[in-house]
Order: C-alpha cells, then sequence, then structure tokens
C-alpha cells in the first residue's frame, strides 16, 4: 500500500550535531511514526530525530519535531493477487442454500 503523508517540522528542535555530511549534501536522519488512530488536532503522523544505539540504551526522551497526517493511502502494489480468504477452499455445507 503506498500513501502520501504530509508533516510540519519545528526547525528549532534539530540537534545540528546530528546533521551528517554525505557525498551528495546533507542529511537528518528522522523517524516516522504512523498511527492507527488520529489525535484531537487530526494528526495520525509524528516525527522524531533518530536515536543511536547509546541513546536509547541510556532510555533517552525522545525529541518529537512535529507531527502530521497521512492524506491519501492507495492500493497496494498486489491489488491483484487474492486475499488468504478468496485463496481458501469453499466449505462443504448441505445446509447452505444459497444458489452460487
Amino acid at each position: 500500500m503506498s500513501s502520501i503523508i504530509s508533516i510540519s517540522i519545528d526547525l528549532a528542535k534539530i540537534d545540528k550535531s546530528k546533521i551528517i555530511q554525505g557525498k551528495k549534501g546533507k542529511y537528518y536522519n528522522l523517524q516516522v511514526f504512523v498511527n492507527d488512530e488520529k489525535d484531537k488536532y487530526g494528526n495520525d503522523v509524528a516525527v522524531s530525530n533518530n536515536q543511536t544505539k547509546e541513546e536509547r540504551e541510556r532510555k533517552e526522551k525522545k525529541v518529537y519535531l512535529g507531527n502530521g497526517r497521512v492524506v491519501w493511502t492507495g492500493a497496494s502494489n498486489n491489488s491483484n493477487k487474492p486475499n488468504a480468504a478468496m485463496e481458501a477452499e469453499p466449505e462443504n455445507n448441505a445446509n447452505n442454500d444459497l444458489p452460487w
């Protein structure tokens, strides 16, 4: 399944020491969390900075940079593949009075 997610981040919260110089530019690694339910503002996406293994081991609090929402969700790439329910063998039920 594909989705389009719109997010806003607070640039003042970015830890500048975590900006990585790459071959093609500067990068900042983020984590994006998509929740099943929306909050009171209609957001169902949260964004935080990536934590290092050491930060996780020290149980440091995540720095949340912003939030957003899923604005579009499309069909999966496997839409032509039958789901498990369709693949199952039909039951032989003598009490089944359906015409098909």
